[in-house]
C-alpha cells in the first residue's frame, strides 16, 4: 500500500477563460478539501463588543489557516495578470465572488457567439463564381473563430464541410477525393490543392470552349 508521503496531489486546474467549466471542476476540488464552506460563507466574524469563548477563537483561527491554504489553491490556479487584481483580497470567498463577477458574464457572451457560428458553420456553401481559395478562407475563418471560443473541432469536420458544400461543378473531383482518400488523415492544404487544380482544369476547358465559339460564329 502506498505510504502517505508517496500520495501524489492532483494537478490544480489553471483558469484558461472558460469560467462555467473551471469553477465547476474548481468546486469540486475545494470541496474535497473541504474549504468550500469558506468559499461560501467566509470566515465568521465576531460582532463588535462580544468577547469570543476560547471555542469560537479555535473555530475562527482554524478557519483562518484554512482561509490561506484555499487562497494559495486559487493563487495556482490563476495567471499573474489576474493575480495582481486580487493581491488586496484576504478572504477566498472575495476573491471567488470577484472572479465569478468579472469571468462567468464573459463566458456567457463566448457561448452566445460560438451558437452563431456554429449556425453561420451548419449553414455555409460555396457561392456562384467563388473560387476555391476564397471559399477555403471564408470557411477557415469561422472554424476558427469557434476554437477560440472554445469549440474542439478536429480538422476531418472542416474537410467533410468543405466536401459537402462545394459548387456542383466539383463534384466528380470530390467523388474521387473521397473515394482515394482517408479523411480522417487527408491534410486541408491536400484537399485545397487537389480542388485547385480541378478549378484549373475547369476554367482551361471554359477558355477553350470560349475560343471555340468565337471561331465558329466567325468573331
Amino acid at each position: 500500500m502506498a505510504s502517505e508521503s508517496s500520495f501524489v496531489q492532483p494537478a490544480i486546474l489553471k483558469f484558461d477563460g472558460h469560467y462555467d467549466h473551471w469553477s465547476m471542476l474548481m468546486e469540486n476540488f475545494l470541496r474535497s478539501k473541504e474549504y468550500w464552506n469558506l468559499v461560501e460563507i467566509g470566515i465568521t466574524a465576531v460582532a463588535e463588543g462580544v468577547d469570543p469563548s476560547e471555542a469560537h477563537k479555535k473555530v475562527i483561527e482554524d478557519q483562518k489557516l484554512k482561509n490561506l491554504k484555499c487562497k494559495n489553491y486559487l493563487f495556482q490556479a490563476i495567471d499573474h495578470s489576474i493575480l495582481e487584481t486580487i493581491l488586496k483580497k484576504d478572504i477566498t470567498k472575495d476573491i471567488w465572488d470577484y472572479l465569478k463577477q468579472k469571468y462567468q458574464g464573459t463566458t456567457r457572451v463566448k457561448r452566445a457567439q460560438l451558437q452563431a457560428l456554429r449556425k453561420e458553420f451548419e449553414v455555409l456553401h460555396m457561392k456562384a463564381g467563388e473560387s476555391v481559395n476564397d471559399y477555403f478562407g471564408r470557411t477557415l475563418i469561422i472554424a476558427n473563430k469557434m476554437r477560440i471560443h472554445g469549440e474542439h473541432m478536429e480538422d476531418v469536420v472542416i474537410i467533410k464541410k468543405i466536401l459537402q458544400s462545394m459548387a456542383p461543378k466539383y463534384d466528380y473531383v470530390i467523388c474521387s477525393i473521397e473515394e482515394s482518400n482517408d479523411l480522417d488523415t487527408l491534410l486541408i492544404n491536400e484537399l485545397q490543392s487537389s480542388l485547385l487544380v480541378h478549378e484549373q482544369h475547369v476554367s482551361r476547358h471554359v477558355v477553350v470552349d470560349e475560343q471555340a465559339l468565337q471561331i465558329s460564329s466567325g468573331v
